[in-house]
């Protein structure tokens, strides 16, 4: 199939799964539909293994957004797709130019559709396929188009039609033909920018011969000047971060006990310092080791310095999240205690990545073309795990566990809630459940747009 065959085909689907549907199964099943094509019109050359793994993600992101059907499988389904069908065309560019070229796209489309020779076929089609267009399909779409319009600017215009009865929303029809074609014309055609494929080469992970020559950084700061900055820094910044190491874990084991809002706050602002530091500690490392100093003999202390003090980050971290699991072991598991150990891996990779980036002299933006995977991965990982379902069942070991709670505040907590109340014969809590006004919306919805979650609730 050309093109032009796939916008018009995935066009006409997303109509006939959405059209006078709410978003459920439709979008999951539009996902997986969109991924299997792609995997079809990708040239061989292009099937790397990364494409693979997003070929893989794609499709357990759109049956988790059926499953789910909440925001972050939907921003695992967007993100995962997009992904897809830009390495399918282009294998060696870089995830971080995906937004400037997803953004010039949404605002170009309109030319670019009228540029037809750019995507409809230039050979001579068949008799019948140019009389189909010309006598049908183009008459078809402009009568209706008037129509609606004619319909809406007046009344007895649209009463001379009112014995036709015509079950069919317009409007909602005609929105839907627009936003299918709007999504599948920027997939299947989406276009990479002059400027932006130049750009790619500014985002490559090695140094260039030209950037191991060892020159001074500034023109006010000679070579030796600089290094010897650096030392002096990394080691003062050193001795700086083992005092707050020991001052920082004596406040949160040794201290008296206190209330648990108040425990709550520190903690959470001890966590936010832990990762702004470490944020702060990775710019100055990226600050020092940006050029020829990756490549200086005489820059050896200065390398050693910096991986101590990543360590020393490293062990700040790990004593954040202690706290952390102690917090959880004495009040519960809640989404902001989960959230505080999803931020803490990521600065503990981070501060990992630096290290490589040191030991194999790898330019910054290193840093940036591997962090933007990981936090896709924490985007995957968020959108296929029922959190809500865990906080809850583990929540439920606990003497103090309040159900009412759990039930509202929440998501997906029905199931193990369920499991609770035909534990505990609280046949009470088991109808609040069931009579949720969500739950019963989700199961009286028509097939394409329900959450399939919520139908296996018993």
């Amino acid at each position: 199939m050309k093109t032009h065959h796939y916008i018009l085909l995935t066009t006409l689907l997303f109509i006939v799964v959405f059209y006078d549907q709410n978003v459920g199964l439709n979008l999951g099943i539009i996902g997986i539909i969109y991924a299997v094509l792609t995997l079809f019109r990708t040239p061989k050359r292009n099937r790397t293994k990364t494409f693979v793994f997003l070929f893989i993600t794609s499709i357990f992101s759109s049956a988790a957004f059926a499953w789910y059907g909440d925001f972050p499988s939907f921003l695992a389904v967007a993100t995962s797709l997009l992904l897809l069908g830009y390495r399918s065309r282009n294998r060696r560019m870089k995830i971080l130019l995906l937004v400037p070229v997803f953004v010039t796209n949404c605002f170009t489309e309109f030319f670019r559709i009228l540029n037809f020779d750019a995507w409809l076929p230039k050979r001579n089609v068949s008799g019948l396929w140019q009389k189909t267009l010309a006598f049908v399909i183009i008459p078809l779409i402009l009568i209706s188009v008037f129509f609606g319009i004619y319909s809406a600017g007046s009344d007895h215009f649209a009463g001379l039609f009112t014995n036709i009865e015509l079950d069919i929303n317009f409007w909602q029809l005609l929105a839907m033909i627009v936003l299918g074609f709007f999504i599948a014309f920027n997939y299947w055609n989406f276009a990479v920018e002059r400027f932006i494929y130049k750009s790619n080469r500014l985002l490559d992970n090695n140094f260039g011969e030209k950037d191991k020559i060892q020159e001074a950084t500034y023109s006010f700061l000679d070579l030796d000047a600089e290094r010897m900055s650096g030392v002096i820094s990394l080691f003062a910044l050193n001795i700086l971060l083992v005092f707050f190491i020991v001052t920082y874990n004596y406040e949160q084991f040794y201290e008296f006990t206190k209330t648990p809002v108040k425990l709550s706050e520190e903690t959470h602002e001890r966590v936010n310092a832990v990762i702004i530091s470490i944020i702060m500690s990775i710019l100055v490392i990226m600050f020092y080791f940006k050029s020829s100093f990756n490549f200086d003999p005489k820059a050896g202390l200065m390398k050693i310095l910096a991986k101590i003090w990543i360590f020393l980050n490293a062990v700040l971290v790990i004593s954040a999240m202690v706290k952390n699991s102690e917090y959880i072991m004495n009040y519960g598991f809640t989404y902001k205690r989960l959230g505080v150990y999803a931020f803490l891996i990521l600065a503990l990779i981070g501060l990992f990545t630096t290290f490589i980036k040191i030991q194999k002299q790898k330019r910054n933006i290193f840093l940036f073309n591997t962090m933007a995977w990981y936090i896709y991965g924490v985007i995957l990982v968020c959108s296929y795990i029922n959190w809500g379902g865990i906080i809850t069942f583990e929540n439920m070991k606990r003497k103090d566990f309040n159900a009412e709670y759990h039930l509202r505040e929440i998501n997906f907590s029905e199931k193990p809630l369920l499991k609770y109340a035909g534990e505990k014969r609280n046949y009470l809590l088991k109808s609040e459940i069931l009579e949720l006004e969500r739950v019963k919306f989700q199961q009286n919805e028509k097939f394409l747009s329900k959450v399939l979650y919520y139908q296996s609730l018993k």
